[in-house]
């Protein structure tokens, strides 16, 4: 299921563990269009037959950028490379190396989730090093004429965050580092996880956000 949700910005709910509303992809339709977060490996149809849905095929997108690698944000990134092969994948100095390599990750994932990961999230598929492209601070990644998206290095949910802002709608693209609204509850939660989490950072990554001014 997929949503437009500004000029040029269409949210996708990838449905993690088959729950409606919970986790989402959003592409940034443009000349060289960028899919912001995959959802997990157990997510990969859902958002591949929203993408299919859109008029987006193998050789159409140019970028794939995750806020984080965290398996319900970057799960299905080497599954969407292998789909995608010309699209650059974008994630944080920190992250880049579990993409290219993610036992450790996904090993560490394995101890918390047990035997529901793969029912959940699934696991990582490896990223070609090739492929990769870590973002700096402040570093564009352009969409077309007039459009791009701005990285801001916002640690705190994890030392591997980075948030991407939209120059034309002005969508603040923030992964979980503001925290989590689930569609039940009604509330938003600060997302906390051990053991990266550092509430000094976060509140510093906040900050940062705010000076942005985001729309949304």
């Amino acid at each position: 299921m997929s949503t437009r949700i500004a000029p040029g910005v269409i949210e996708i709910d990838t449905l993690l563990g088959g729950w409606e509303r919970v986790t989402a992809g959003y592409l940034i339709e443009g000349p060289a269009p960028v899919l912001v977060e995959t959802g997990s490996q157990s997510s990969v149809p859902a958002t591949l037959a929203a993408l299919e849905a859109l008029g987006v095929g193998p050789a159409d997108l140019a970028g794939i950028a995750v806020t984080h690698i965290h398996l319900d944000h970057a799960g299905g990134v080497g599954d969407l490379a292998r789909v995608f092969p010309r699209a650059t994948i974008y994630v944080h100095q920190k992250g880049a190396r579990h993409l290219a390599d993610p036992a450790r990750l996904v090993a560490s994932a394995a101890t918390v989730y047990g035997d529901l990961l793969d029912t959940l999230y699934g696991r990582l598929d490896p990223t070609p090093q090739e492929r990769i492209h870590v973002l700096e601070d402040g570093e564009e990644v352009v969409i077309g004429p007039g459009r791009a998206l701005t990285t801001i290095d916002s640690p705190g949910h994890a030392k591997h965050h980075l948030a991407l802002h939209d120059s034309e709608s002005g969508l603040l693209f923030a992964g979980d580092a503001v925290g989590v609204r689930l569609p039940d509850a009604g509330v938003l939660w600060p997302a906390t996880p051990p053991a990266d989490f550092d509430l000094e950072l976060a509140c510093r990554s906040i900050g940062r956000f705010r000076d942005r001014r985001p729309a949304g």
